[in-house]
């Protein structure tokens, strides 16, 4: 039997892939909605909504921020699915297909850094200019990541719902890797820098999402 960790890893995967397609569905590279692997969605829905108590805070959160993109990608499903029955959506397969092919194509999933990076060489850490956010960024603070789950599952989430709302593919970012990743990285930096604190910084520039790793004095 599954455990909770491996369940919401699960819910996570399904949603990441119902929405890639129904946008092939609405795209016209499928026949038929995804269905199956929406009723998969709503059945690990369901069974964690009444087992709430069984969880642990951070796996709450996870689970809380996953049932509301989900019911948000829902009804966003619901009313194109509605449009395309009704022929009120323009159809340009061609043009839809190559979005889709343009947007995987532009995925830049977050990686582990080389052992003893410069800050600035991280592949997944980039530094924006001034002034440059399109929207509030996420700010969180830590100096044992392994200690501190909850705020490190809010980093996550704020990351994958950051790229979401970009369009940015997350299908290869796993949890289990960004943990790692942000232990790894907070105590490359401590050691570097002699410091104790590492803030990591979410935000979108001139539309793509970057994650920041800045030394707290």
């Amino acid at each position: 039997m599954a455990t909770i960790e491996e369940d919401l890893a699960q819910l996570e995967r399904d949603i990441r892939q119902l929405k890639i397609e129904y946008d092939q569905f609405f795209g016209g590279g499928r026949k038929r909605p995804p269905n199956e692997i929406e009723w998969r969605i709503e059945l690990l829905v369901k069974r964690y909504g009444e087992r709430g108590g069984e969880m642990k805070s951070a796996q709450r959160f996870k689970f809380n921020s996953l049932t509301q993109g989900y019911a948000k990608y829902r009804d966003m499903f619901r009313k194109r699915t509605k449009q395309k029955e009704e022929g009120s959506v323009a159809r340009h397969y061609g043009a839809a297909a190559r979005a889709i092919e343009a947007q995987r194509a532009l995925e830049q999933p977050l990686t582990h850094p080389p052992a003893s990076p410069a800050p600035a060489s991280a592949p997944s850490l980039a530094a924006a200019p001034a002034g440059a956010a399109e929207s509030s960024a996420f700010r969180m603070t830590c100096s044992k990541p392994e200690a501190e789950a909850d705020k490190v599952a809010q980093l996550y989430n704020a990351l994958m719902n950051a790229k979401e709302r970009a369009g940015e593919s997350t299908g290869k970012l796993s949890r289990a890797s960004f943990d790692e990743f942000v232990r790894k990285k907070t105590a490359d930096l401590q050691k570097q820098k002699n410091c104790r604190d590492v803030e990591y910084i979410v935000e979108t520039v001139d539309g793509q999402v970057k994650l920041k790793a800045l030394v707290k004095s």
